[in-house]
């Protein structure tokens, strides 16, 4: 049989600990298993509870994770067992009464200072038979079990962020069409431009997500592999057949060549895919952020009846959920340094990567997780205030017009400097006199000579500046575009 010095080692501990055990005179209490993982205990808090919510925290508790290994476990002592390697009764056996305690394995480690032999161990005494025990982590390495089950956190975590991404591109849409047509002014550098809607300012964050959820599938799909190659990857004690049929058996994909782990630019993508939508959520908190300020107050994020906004200041309602967000992607971010630096490891592997993992992978889903249902709240309940809207955009007096009225100049035949001197001085004007630039423009005999009062009143309509939203709604939304708006002329 093809056993290695490493395993053999394993499996004589596991002996000794099983006889150990059955020697005692009464069922020890460690050996008593919960199933309930709401509770997670203090010490397998990644993150501050403030920010985990209960799915995504049960996912990266010490039970659920012991329980991975567990289900990796049983997977190859029962491929082996069909193969003929590993006796069908010992498979039996270990798959009837293996089961994991995470308080005794956290209080085994403490002994040993490895954390996959402190789970043998504990495993090895829940079987109670030390024929069957010997059986268990047969011919496989540490990393065989780490990663493979890592592989299966990972997709579990993922399962939950990819229906959160679905569920806000599903507010996005209805937010975006219910604002189609509701005129805002657009600003470049925070100063204002040209008239948009606020619609339309939506179906772009639509539109990212889109690309976010295209992009977390392909990342989480390269994370969806398993490794069953030993101690340095070259397989010799199983051989790539096994490896593939307990990865198969996990449902995960088999990584094609590794180390003693799974190459790290998987995580590191799939980090950098968490920071992209992170960026997002923060792009959008930036923005309402700055459409709450008092100034502005075009939209407001969810203010809730009892909530209070300042110890000091009654009056105060607060962008603290955005502002929240903004925050927390900083973490993501630097989390997804963290991972590349994990890329380069000592020849077939060491262990600097790993304690780090221990960290990024739970923090960083746990954050996006927390992070895309409160966005989706503010999205799904901001208040939107239209009037404020076109107030903001009509306070300028007309001057947000001034590239439609230089384009329709150059267009009637205005040398184009001429026709940007002529506006820029009148907008100029308008500026520093807080006056109507549509009143000045008509004054002007240098753009009378082309325009006349029909045609300035066509370049400052509003709904000329918009005519093409839904064209731009229908690429978006994957719409049917009426014959009457495609063919819609300046």
């Amino acid at each position: 049989m093809r056993l290695g010095l490493d395993t053999f080692v394993a499996a004589t501990l596991q002996v000794a600990v099983c006889c150990i055990a059955a020697s005692r005179p009464q069922t020890p209490k460690y050996r008593i298993i919960t199933k309930d993982l709401s509770g997670i205990h203090k010490r397998e808090r990644t993150l501050i509870p403030r920010y985990t919510r209960e799915e995504m925290g049960r996912v990266w508790s010490d039970a659920n994770k012991y329980s991975k290994w567990l289900e990796v476990e049983l997977a190859a002592t029962e491929t082996l067992a069909e193969s003929g390697e590993v006796p069908k009764v010992a498979a039996a056996t270990i798959r009837a009464r293996a089961k994991v305690d995470a308080a005794r394995i956290n209080e085994i480690e403490t002994r040993v200072k490895h954390d996959v032999i402190a789970f043998t161990m504990n495993v090895g005494e829940s079987i109670g038979d030390p024929d069957a025990a010997r059986w268990l982590h047969y011919g496989m390495t540490s990393n065989d079990v780490v990663d493979t089950a890592q592989a299966l956190l990972v997709r579990d975590a993922s399962r939950l962020i990819e229906s959160a991404l679905v569920k806000f591109s599903d507010v996005l849409a209805r937010r975006a069409q219910q604002f189609r047509n509701t005129p805002q002014i657009g600003r470049t550098h925070g100063i204002h431009a040209e008239p948009i809607t606020f619609g339309l300012k939506i179906a772009n964050w639509y539109a990212e997500n889109q690309r976010n959820i295209e992009r977390f599938a392909d990342a989480a799909a390269q994370m969806r592999v398993g490794k069953i190659s030993g101690a340095v990857g070259n397989a010799s004690h199983l051989g790539p057949d096994i490896e593939e049929r307990i990865c198969q058996r996990l449902g995960l994909d088999v990584a094609p060549v590794a180390s003693q782990v799974i190459q790290r630019d998987r995580h590191a993508h799939y980090l950098s895919t968490l920071a992209l939508i992170a960026a997002t959520l923060e792009k959008i908190a930036i923005e309402i952020r700055h459409l709450q300020r008092t100034e502005v107050r075009e939209a407001e994020e969810p203010f809730g009846g009892e909530q209070r906004g300042s110890s000091a200041m009654p009056h105060k309602r607060n962008p603290v959920v955005c502002e929240q967000i903004s925050g927390l992607a900083r973490l993501v971010r630097s989390n997804m340094i963290a991972a590349f630096e994990n890329i380069g490891l000592w020849h077939e592997r060491d262990i600097s990567h790993s304690s780090v993992e221990r960290i990024i992978l739970p923090d960083s889903t746990i954050l996006i997780d927390y992070m895309l249902a409160k966005m989706t709240t503010v999205i799904g309940d901001m208040r939107i205030f239209p009037e404020r809207m076109k107030k903001n955009l009509d306070a300028t007096q007309g001057l947000v017009f001034s590239g439609q009225l230089l384009q329709d100049l150059v267009e009637k035949g205005m040398p184009r400097d001429d026709a940007y001197k002529a506006v820029q001085e009148n907008a100029m004007a308008a500026w520093e006199s807080d006056s109507s630039f549509r009143e000045r423009i008509a004054k002007d005999s240098r753009i009378a000579k082309f325009l006349d009062a029909e045609a300035l009143e066509h370049t400052f309509d509003l709904q000329r500046q918009l005519r093409y939203v839904d064209a731009i709604f229908a690429r978006v939304f994957s719409e049917k575009t009426s014959e009457k708006t495609a063919s819609t002329k300046a």
